[in-house]
Order: C-alpha cells, then structure tokens, then sequence
C-alpha cells in the first residue's frame, strides 16, 4: 500500500488541519509511513504567519526534499502555499505540488509509486466553508486533542494577513464539535481558532443550535473533564465567560494581548491598554488564585518608542504572567502596518526581545518555584509525562512523574522540585 508522511509547522490549528489531511489520505487507502525517507508521498503543512515562519517553512520543505526516496513525491500546502501559491512554485522546484486549503482533501493523487510528471499549483476558490463532520481524523496517541471550532477571523488587526487568505469567520455547528470530541474520546479537549471567544457570532439567527462560545465550552464540558481555550481577545473576554473559565477545572486563560501601550495597540487596531488589562487579570486573580495567563507580546512594531517598551516591561512585572511568548514584528504584504513608518532599528528590536524575554523568563522561573511543596492534579500525557491546569500541551512546561503512572489519567501529586520551567512531582 502507499505510506504518507506530513510534517506540519506553525500552530494547533495548523496540527487540526494535518490531522484532517491523514485522515483523507487513509479514507483513500494510504498508511502512514515509519518515517519521511520510506514515504511515498510526503506533505509538508506550512505557516506564513510571520517572516521567521515562512523562512522554516523553507527550510524544511528543502530538507524533506533532499531525504526524500526515488519516486516519491513532496507536496506543499498550507497558510504558505495558499498565500503564495505560484510564487512559491517557482522558488521551489523540488516541489512536485503546492496545494491551498481546498485542495487538501485530494493529495492521495500524489501518492502513486510514480513521480508527478510536472508541478501542480492549486490555488484554493474563495475560503472554504469549515467542514469537519464527515472526515475522521487519526485516533490521538495522546490523552488530549485539539479541537478547532472555527475558521477564518473576522478581525482587521494591523500586523496580521490571515484574515486575507484563511477568510472570514465560520463557525462549526455545536453538535459538529461535539460529535468530533466524542469520536476522539480523550480526556482534554483544547478548543482553538482565530478568534475563539467570537466564535457563533457569524452563524445566522435560523441557524439551528446555540451560537455562543459559553454555549460550546458549556456543551465540551460535559464530553469530557478537562476543556482548555487558546486564543482569547481581551475585547471579547466577556464575565459570563470568564466565570465560567475560572470557575471550571482549567482556570488557564491564554490572553491575545501582543502590547500595552495604548498609540501602538490603536495602531494595531486593537482595543485596551496596560490598566486595562492588568484589571482585568486582578479581577480574575480574586475569583480564582490559581488561575494561569498566558500572553504573547509583539516588539518592534513601528512607531515603538522607548517609553512603550519601559510600558511594556512594567505591565509584565506587575501582571506576574505565567507564561509569555514574545516576537519581532515582521512586515507582512498587505497588512496595513507594512506601510507604517517609524521602523524601529533591528539592533534595538534585538535588544528589546532579548530585555522582554529575560524579564518574562524570570517570572515565569519564580513562578514555577513558588508551586513547590504545592499538591496538584495532573493528566498524565505519557510515561513520566504530565501537565495540570497550569500548563497547556506542546506550549507550556510540564510536570515529571514516576513512570509507572498510567497515561490518560488523573492523579494528585506533590511538586517537589523546579528546572527551568518544568516540574517535578511525586504521588
């Protein structure tokens, strides 16, 4: 039988997406191979989200075509193949396809012991309609899963193309989500999108079903003990959402706040600022203590000012952040931020990422250490391997347990120990 291999880059949505294209490829009679030589067919699910990512996309894509076996075939597709779909044909010959979205449901085509006899470029037609019902992903090798909700955003933020070739918003009918997270039957469900806390508003009112995010988690909930968001706009943090995050089992809000300065964020055409949401995080801090943040913050964006970055620094002391990923700005085609002027000099962007990323580390350290002596609950992922609530899959740090507890379950433990942003724990 024909064998397959994807490597995906870039975010959990992107890892959502991989899983449909598997389950495609073995509906059509693939199996997936022990490794990217053996493959017949290998695809490569890239990101464009920023300039670094698209340099890795590279990057990889070349590598998996030098180790590649004869006769075997290397597609590309993703946010990078369906933004750049031709230019990235030319630049890449030693793709034997690049495919946007709408294509991804027909790479079994590509599968052949043939090579493709010319390059193929499919540019996806206007954004899909999200349509998951009928395909069935790969069952986890893991007691968690991601589960994307919705596609496309709505949003016009002055940094971010995505909305110009993942299209607008569209929302999964609730009992779609549901039925997918009892087909994966795993004990934590991470619900993700663009814009997750919007999610519903798009539907229609005849749309049957409920339409409200507090509705989908509520909906999750009852499927299985542990439900987690990624991707939170402060502007859409609404207390009946909050209530509900704070008061359940994963009080873990991963807040989308990319600055604190107010002219960079209205440049960014993004609400709040600092003392906003420092409130805001205080405000959820009194209903629950443990609660955890984490947030990701943009350096460099044109028209940074020196005082905006001190801002910056003193908004990440004061709100304590568990967890805080910070990147360059990079210009990205036609992003109203790609024509600001006021370009900040690499050599200072180097220097403030360098003075973020000490600060937020150091944070994050004592924060760990602070949780020692502490008992926790945890999901056990794998041998030795755990989280609690504190920590999201693949993102975050993780919590070491004695390997002799069974993966996919619930255990409380006792934090004994902290390196660097893990934990080390005992029953």
């Amino acid at each position: 039988m024909p064998s397959y291999w994807v490597e995906t880059l870039g975010c959990p949505k992107n890892e959502v997406d991989s899983d449909v294209i598997e389950g495609t490829l073995r509906a059509d009679g693939l199996v997936r191979a022990a490794d990217p030589e053996s493959a017949d067919l290998v695809v490569v699910n890239t990101c464009a989200f920023i300039e670094a990512a698209r340099e890795e996309s590279v990057a990889v894509t070349l590598d998996l075509a030098g180790r590649r076996r004869d006769g075997a075939a290397l597609v590309v597709t993703g946010c990078m193949a369906e933004r750049y779909t031709d230019e990235l044909a030319e630049a890449l010959p030693e793709a034997d396809a690049v495919v946007g979205f709408a294509g991804q449901t027909d790479l079994a085509r590509f599968g052949g012991a043939t090579p493709v006899a010319a390059p193929v470029r499919r540019r996806s037609a206007p954004a899909p309609a999200l349509d998951l019902a009928h395909v069935v992903r790969p069952a986890p090798d893991r007691p968690w899963a991601y589960v994307k909700v919705a596609e496309g955003c709505d949003k016009s933020c002055g940094f971010c193309a995505i909305p110009t070739f993942r299209g607008p918003q569209r929302s999964r009918p609730i009992d779609d989500v549901v039925a997918e997270v009892d087909r994966l039957g795993v004990a934590e469900v991470v619900l993700v999108a663009q814009d997750l806390a919007a999610y519903g508003r798009d539907r229609t009112a005849d749309a049957p079903g409920p339409r409200r995010i507090t509705e989908l988690v509520t909906a999750v909930a009852e499927r299985v003990p542990w439900v987690r968001l990624l991707y939170l706009y402060p502007s859409e943090l609404t207390d009946e959402l909050v209530e509900l995050i704070a008061t359940g089992p994963v009080p873990y809000f991963d807040l989308s706040l990319q600055h604190v300065a107010a002219p960079l964020l209205r440049s960014m055409r993004r609400w709040g600022d600092g003392d906003r949401f420092l409130e805001r995080i205080e405000s959820i801090r009194r209903i629950r203590p443990d609660a955890t943040f984490r947030s990701n913050f943009i350096v460099g964006y044109p028209g940074e000012r020196e005082r905006d970055h001190e801002e910056l620094l003193d908004f990440v002391e004061a709100a304590e952040l568990d967890w805080c990923g910070c990147f360059e700005w990079s210009p990205e085609e036609g992003t109203p931020a790609a024509g600001l002027d006021g370009r900040v000099e690499p050599e200072v962007v180097r220097l403030r990422l360098r003075e973020l990323g000490e600060l937020a580390d150091g944070i994050t350290a004592r924060r760990r250490e602070a949780l020692v002596g502490t008992t926790v609950e945890v999901l056990v992922d794998e041998p030795g391997v755990a989280r609690s609530h504190r920590e999201a899959p693949s993102i975050d740090g993780v919590v070491q347990v004695p390997a002799s507890l069974t993966v996919g379950t619930f255990h409380r433990v006792r934090v004994v120990d902290a390196v660097g942003p893990d934990l080390i724990a005992e029953p």
